[in-house]
């Protein structure tokens, strides 16, 4: 399907912002999970998945206002989402987050491999897209390891 250069531009910034949503859920999922925890257990999640994920939400957030301002396209605010009930537990809040998380990865990874970004001609969010993607590998082995210490 033949984009026109604005068309495209639109296409990356909504794509961008699925992804950005799914690291807000992801967020919100974790600060559900470290309200349930011990101490202990609640600063290794801070420490191994929270922060990694706000990081990413951040550069999200902040790569999809730059790209929009650098193309005269309007840019938005992310909202916060519910991550589900208190019932879902810390584990369940934990898979929800990881859930999210390889769903804002499969949204970059899928954006990456159209070409739109180098369609676009836009260097600094094809980094910034790379970046991410870095960012976001290693959280579900992370989260993986973590759940399996819970409760010890």
């Amino acid at each position: 399907m033949a984009y026109s250069a604005a068309d495209a531009r639109q296409q990356l910034l909504d794509t961008l912002a699925d992804a950005t949503d799914a690291l807000g859920l992801a967020l919100t999922a974790l600060g559900e999970a470290y309200e349930q925890l011990d101490d202990h257990a609640a600063g290794m999640l801070e420490e191994q998945l929270f922060r990694p994920v706000q990081l990413a939400y951040g550069r999200a957030s902040r790569a999809h206002g730059q790209f929009a301002a650098r193309h005269g396209r309007e840019s938005r605010s992310f909202e916060a989402r519910p991550a589900g009930l208190p019932s879902l537990g810390a584990k369940g809040f934990i898979a929800s987050a990881v859930d999210a998380v390889r769903e804002a990865e499969g949204t970059l990874a899928t954006l990456q491999d159209s070409l739109l970004p180098v369609e676009v001609g836009d260097e600094q969010l094809r980094a910034e897209l790379a970046d991410l993607r870095a960012l976001m590998a290693p959280l579900p082995q992370q989260a993986h390891e973590l759940v399996r210490t819970l409760g010890r």
